[in-house]
C-alpha cells in the first residue's frame, strides 16, 4: 500500500552558513513534504549536520530562510523549534546515563507539562494527574520501541543499539510533527540497523511523523527514503527520488572521488 505524501511542511531557502572564512553551506534549498522520509546524504564534511543544526536552531545561517508550516524565519530558536513540533536526535548520544530508560524518555515530555517545577517536585494538585498522563504516553513509546524489559535500567548500562532506541524514544515523547535524525544507524551492527529501520518506518507510518534523516549507509537510505538531497562540500549536487539520485553523474563522482 503506497502512503499518501502531503504538501510541503518545511522549506529551506538559499541557506548559507560560514564559520569565519570557512563556508559550511552555500545557497542550499530543498523542501520536505508532510509524511515523507527525506534523507540528506553526502561524503564526510559535506555539511549535513550543519544543515540540521540550522533547521533546529543550533546555528544561525548568515543568509537564507526556513519556512515551517507557512511561517518564515531567518533563523530558528531551539526552544521555539521544539515548541513548534520539530524534534531532534543526535549523532553523539546526549542521554542522562545515570537515569533510567523511563526517566530519560520522560525528559522529552517537559515541554508538554503545564504545572510548574515546584508542583511537579511535590506532586501536588493537578501535577500528579498530569504526571500520570505523561507516564502513560511514555509507557506507550516504551512498548512501541520494544524496550519494556529495560524501563528501570540506567541507560548507561544498555548496549549502544538500545541507547539509540532510547534517544529516539525521547524525541518521540515530544510528539513531533517533524523528526530530525542525525545518523540514527551510526556504529550499529546489521541486526541493530534492521531494527532501527523498522522503527523509523513505523514512526513514519503509525504516527504519521515526517522524518528528515542523515545517514551514511547508502543501502539504508535507498531502502527507506522517499526523496534524497545530496550535499558535497556544502553545496547541493543532487535532489530527487532514490533512483534519480543513484543515477546522477555528479553524485556518483562525489562518492567515488573522481571529481576531486
Amino acid at each position: 500500500m503506497s502512503k499518501k505524501i502531503g504538501d510541503v511542511i518545511l522549506d529551506v531557502n538559499n541557506i548559507s552558513l560560514r564559520f569565519g572564512g570557512v563556508k559550511a553551506l552555500t545557497d542550499i534549498s530543498f523542501n520536505v513534504k508532510e509524511h515523507e522520509v527525506r534523507a540528506i546524504i553526502g561524503p564526510n564534511g559535506a555539511g549535513k549536520s550543519s544543515m540540521l543544526n540550522c533547521i533546529n536552531g543550533v546555528y544561525t545561517p548568515q543568509e537564507g530562510s526556513i519556512t515551517f508550516r507557512g511561517q518564515t524565519f531567518d533563523h530558528m530558536d531551539s526552544h521555539q523549534v521544539a515548541t513548534m513540533g520539530i524534534a531532534r536526535t543526535f549523532q553523539n548520544l546526549a542521554l542522562f546515563k545515570g537515569m533510567s530508560v523511563l526517566d530519560n524518555i520522560m525528559t522529552g515530555r517537559n515541554l508538554r507539562m503545564k504545572s510548574n517545577l515546584f508542583m511537579q517536585a511535590l506532586r501536588i494538585g493537578p501535577a500528579e494527574q498530569e504526571e500520570m498522563m505523561h507516564r502513560e504516553k511514555v509507557e506507550r513509546i516504551i512498548d512501541f520501541l520494544e524496550i519494556q524489559a529495560f524501563r528501570k535500567t540506567p541507560v548507561g548500562q544498555l548496549p549502544y543499539g538500545l541507547q539509540k532506541r532510547v534517544d529516539l524514544g525521547r524525541a518521540l515523547a515530544l510528539e513531533p510533527q517533524v523528526l530530525l535524525l542525525d545518523e540514527p544507524m551510526a556504529g550499529m551492527n546489521v541486526e541493530e540497523k534492521q531494527d532501527m529501520c523498522r522503527f523509523i518506518l513505523d514512526v513514519n507510518d503509525e504516527f504519521g511523523t515526517t522524518i528528515v534523516l542523515i545517514e551514511h549507509d547508502m543501502g539504508v537510505v535507498m531502502d527507506i527514503s522517499d526523496r534524497v538531497v545530496v550535499l558535497d562540500y556544502g553545496k547541493k549536487i543532487g535532489d530527487g527520488t532514490p533512483d534519480e539520485v543513484r543515477n546522477n553523474e555528479e553524485v556518483i563522482s562525489a562518492y567515488l572521488g573522481t571529481s576531486h
